[in-house]
């Protein structure tokens, strides 16, 4: 059954990727790491994160999904950030 709502934990998460000479990222959030994970790489989920095989390159862990949905949208907008954070993973 697993833990109360109001003990979950969530995480942000960036996901890498190489292929065919590209290094492409993927930022989501989640409440288990491992298994969203394996539905990346298994094709199950986001659209653009098909056919590749991913490793988490970055996480965060946050106290609560609105906290986790908010650095998501930050991550993911700030080019910046994204771009340091996949230069340590080319």
């Amino acid at each position: 059954m697993g833990p109360p709502k109001e003990y979950m934990s969530y995480f942000v998460y960036v996901i890498g990727s190489h292929k065919n000479s590209q290094f492409k990222t993927y930022v989501g959030y989640t409440n288990n790491l491992n298994k969203r994970l394996g539905k990346h790489n298994k094709g199950i989920g986001a659209k653009s994160t098909r056919g590749r095989f991913w490793k988490i390159i970055y996480s965060e862990k946050c106290l609560t999904r609105g906290e986790a949905i908010s650095r998501e949208y930050y991550i993911k907008k700030n080019r910046k950030l994204r771009n340091k954070i996949k230069s340590k993973f080319k």
